[in-house]
């Protein structure tokens, strides 16, 4: 399918963007905001859209946001990078229920193939710089993903159980329970499959993984203006992939696996629930550790361990100036860190990798947001990180949104990003052969955007333009000697491009979404030197989507195109760029309810059995399809 094709469909459908005046965005600000006055650029994903598509991990809903570029390492619970507006893998921060869950031992990351869809109520992508509010990570934008809302009157309970290709099976159980001033929701989630084999062309070994998921979060608001709320959730995570040959350092189909296990928690207190009470103050605290486990069949690797401990505290002062509604918020965090490696090698080994080692840094932020009657809003933010281990950082944020008519919006704005140097770049990984860099200063990158939307009740569509340049760029240098080192590159790497996005809704009970990302990604990493086009970042992107119920049926389905796009093949030196060929990922998944509480489905994926890489050597599953049954219970 060509992109054309695709852009037609677009023409005539919708986007995944939010378009009615009443949806709320979590992370657009520090304070939920109407998504009608945000000046930024976001997706949401709703409990609706979710369950219509079905799918079981996070990567495949992320993929149909605009903007969004994904690169699976294989099949399903391989490693999977997130690129937002061309930007680094690692330059997205993720939230789970207001949780940092970047992973501390792996470099600071995401660990997005660990994500699973059961048990979320609700996905949220915020595109562009977002460090003047939200710090370190959140270069390139910032993903909230979020359970349920336990604030409802009754209960709500289902239990899914579905089997499918590769001796697929998952399961699952959530629950609601609660009232308009206390409640709890609850899930546990777990996927297993036989999966492919990625690298030996059919003739290995397959790689399968196997995911338990758990989630809660419970609130209470005991008095009329008063908040009191905990969130955890804990994910077991078992990978088998194809690695590297010992002694060739080339791909080949070997015995690795990957145990990754993260929990966290976090909890808050509040004073000041309203969203005109004239003061609110909150403070809380969240705690993640996260373990990964590396083996080869039977034989121990490496692992290595994080822990992140952060508090903060958060004042707003609500007041008016004439017909103006002012917002002054004022934040203070601390954070601290703690890595640890080990491995197998005998002491002394020349690349014994063991490390201990701890990071810290305060920030503080201030964010001014003003409503200038109904036609007009602004929003802007600084913060300062002081960080113990390099350079201090301040980054900024301004942005405007001007109601030209009801359904006629513009806006524009600036904003700033930083990705802090991770643990590995500062100490190194193998003392004598990679050695770390304790000057290195913090990646930054200054965006702009501006766009314009048209909503109504029926139709919305919007169209954005963005620029991003990234600066110190954090790469790997050699010496004479085939030693490496990370380095800030002297050098600065751009990313622009236009979204375009589109939502009809022509009756009850069905959206028709689509977007189309045009992104040109170029990198120089050397000052004065030439740029090239960023590895896996694609030119253009395009996806439809739809959800659909009436009665009993509900139907949903999507379409996402990814275009040709760079990579390079380290197998051969020197190791020569190649050009991965586009594709189109079909999916559908339909449901019928034979009572109120008992329903059935089936669902498709990749129905057009494309062959297809998202990383040069690492094959994808073909169409694969599945089948299962729901269970509902309560209101």
């Amino acid at each position: 399918m060509t992109v054309s094709l695709i852009l037609a469909a677009a023409a005539a459908s919708a986007s995944s963007a939010p378009s009615e005046s009443s949806e709320i965005l979590v992370t657009a600000a520090l304070e939920p905001i109407a998504a009608r006055d945000a000046a930024v650029s976001a997706t949401v994903f709703d409990q609706a859209r979710i369950d219509a598509l079905g799918t079981p991990l996070t990567v495949d809903l992320l993929r149909l946001a605009p903007g969004v570029a994904v690169s699976v390492s294989g099949g399903p619970g391989s490693l999977s990078e997130i690129r937002i507006r061309g930007a680094e893998a690692r330059h997205s921060l993720l939230f789970i229920d207001g949780i940092d869950f970047n992973d501390v031992a792996a470099s600071n990351t995401a660990r997005f193939e660990t994500m699973a869809n059961d048990g979320l109520g609700r996905i949220e992508v915020v595109t562009g710089p977002q460090s003047a509010l939200w710090g370190s990570e959140a270069l390139g934008g910032v993903i909230a993903l979020e359970s349920p809302d336990p604030l409802i009157n009754g209960v709500n309970a289902r239990a899914t159980t579905e089997y499918g290709s590769h001796d697929s099976r998952r399961g699952s159980a959530v629950a609601v329970v609660g009232s308009d001033k206390s409640g709890i929701s609850a899930s546990a989630s777990w996927l297993k499959s036989d999966g492919i084999d990625v690298i030996g062309g059919g003739n290995g070994d397959k790689d399968g993984y196997e995911n338990f998921t758990v989630g809660l979060k419970a609130v209470t608001r005991p008095g009329y203006d008063g908040e009191l709320g905990i969130a955890a959730r804990y994910i077991n995570a078992d990978t088998e992939f194809d690695g590297t040959d010992p002694n060739t350092f080339l791909r080949a189909d070997t015995a690795d696996t990957s145990k990754i296990k993260t929990g966290a928690v976090r909890v808050w207190g509040r004073l000041g629930l309203a969203s005109d009470a004239p003061w609110s103050v909150e403070i809380g605290g969240q705690y993640l550790h996260s373990e990964n486990r590396n083996r080869n069949g039977d034989t121990p690797l490496n692992n290595s361990k994080g822990d992140r401990l952060r508090v903060s505290g958060q004042l707003i002062r609500r007041f008016q100036v004439g017909g103006t509604e002012q917002t002054l918020i004022a934040r203070v965090e601390r954070e601290d860190e703690d890595y640890t490696t080990r491995d197998q090698k005998p002491a002394g080994s020349l690349f014994k990798t063991d490390k201990d080692v701890t990071r810290g840094r305060t920030a503080i932020v201030g964010q001014w947001r003003a409503d200038w009657g109904k036609l007009f809003s602004t929003d802007f933010a600084v913060r300062h990180d002081a960080f113990n281990r390099f350079k201090d950082a301040t980054t900024w944020r301004g942005n405007a949104v001007a109601h030209l008519t009801e359904t006629l919006s513009v806006r524009g704005g600036y904003g700033e990003g930083i990705s802090q140097p991770s643990f590995v770049d500062l100490f190194g990984f193998f003392p004598g052969s990679f050695i770390g860099n304790p000057n290195l200063k913090p990646e930054r990158s200054k965006g702009y955007e501006a766009g314009v939307s048209w909503d109504s009740p029926t139709v919305s569509v919007g169209v954005t333009a963005f620029s991003n340049r990234l600066e110190n760029e954090i790469v790997t240098v050699f010496d004479s000697s085939f030693n490496s080192t990370s380095a800030n590159a002297t050098g600065k790497s751009r990313r622009r491009g236009i979204e375009a996005t589109a939502e009809v809704r022509p009756l009850d009970g069905l959206r028709v979404s689509a977007n189309y990302t045009y992104l040109d990604a170029q990198e120089r990493k050397l000052a004065g030197g030439a740029q090239l086009k960023e590895a896996r970042r694609p030119k253009h992107t395009a996806n439809l989507l739809l959800d659909y119920q009436t009665g009993p049926v509900m139907v949903g389905g999507s379409l996402a195109y990814v275009g040709k796009r760079r990579d390079t093949d380290f197998d051969l030196f020197p190791a020569p760029v190649l050009t991965l060929k586009d594709y189109v990922l079909a999916g559908a998944r339909v449901a019928y309810a034979f009572t109120p509480n008992l329903e059935a489905f089936a669902r498709i994926e990749n129905a057009f059995d494309e062959k297809y890489q998202d990383v040069i050597g690492y094959a994808t599953p073909g169409r694969t399809a599945y089948a299962g049954i729901r269970v509902r219970f309560g209101d």
